[in-house]
């Protein structure tokens, strides 16, 4: 099983993904995360895109399909991909279709998890966490029973990021449009668009992605 998981930031697209690893023993492929690797590790391409960072220049989409391949040759056909971050643009899906079809594999769902701006707004600028031992809060969702004192720990000290804030969440959300709005419809013609509730419990959101795994 080889899927693609699309969300904004906020929308639990990294929990979701985390779960699926550990149902079905998928791989996550970020391809931040297999850059920086493939660069520490001196792979051929790592060095190719070090060389290409160090002169200040975007890796380019060759490279990018290359760790792919790298990174699917190492995992073996019978484990399943999550692609995380790729493809952005519809020549990075066909490169996408290209890789895999190379590999005997094929693209089975691209998943988008949906949510409403305002409520996703609402979610990320009310979180906060405890200064000491970092147990998540939540100004209208989940407060301490105490008020002022973690129920984990017992500090008094609470944080917050500094970018949980309105005007980054719905900066997030329009940069996350720009960068999905090329390939729905590429995948949406080949017929395995499918779209779950992001904001809905999270239990439910694992539901809702099983049962379209099952299909």
């Amino acid at each position: 099983m080889n899927i693609i998981l699309l969300g904004p930031p906020g929308a639990g697209k990294g929990t979701q993904a985390q779960r699926l690893v550990e149902r079905h023993g998928m791989r996550q492929l970020s391809t931040g995360d297999m850059l920086r690797a493939a660069v520490k590790a001196g792979t051929p391409t790592g060095l190719e895109a070090k060389a290409v960072m160090e002169r200040g220049e975007l890796v380019s989409d060759a490279i990018v399909s290359a760790l792919i391949g790298d990174e699917l040759d190492a995992m073996g056909a019978d484990t399943g991909a999550i692609f995380d971050g790729y493809p952005r643009t519809e020549a990075q899906a066909r490169s996408l279709d290209e890789i895999l079809a190379a590999r005997g594999r094929k693209l089975d769902h691209v998943i988008e998890l949906g949510v409403d701006e305002d409520a996703l707004v609402e979610r990320i600028t009310g979180r906060y966490t405890c200064a000491t031992c970092g147990k998540g809060y939540h100004d209208t969702f989940e407060q301490p029973k105490v008020p002022g004192t973690c129920d984990k720990c017992g500090g008094t000290e609470f944080k917050r990021r500094p970018d949980d804030n309105a005007e980054t969440v719905r900066t997030r959300m329009a940069e996350y449009r720009a960068k999905t709005a090329p390939i729905l419809p590429f995948y949406e013609a080949q017929g395995i668009v499918s779209k779950v509730d992001g904001m809905a419990e999270m239990d439910a959101v694992t539901d809702a992605l099983e049962s379209i795994l099952a299909n």
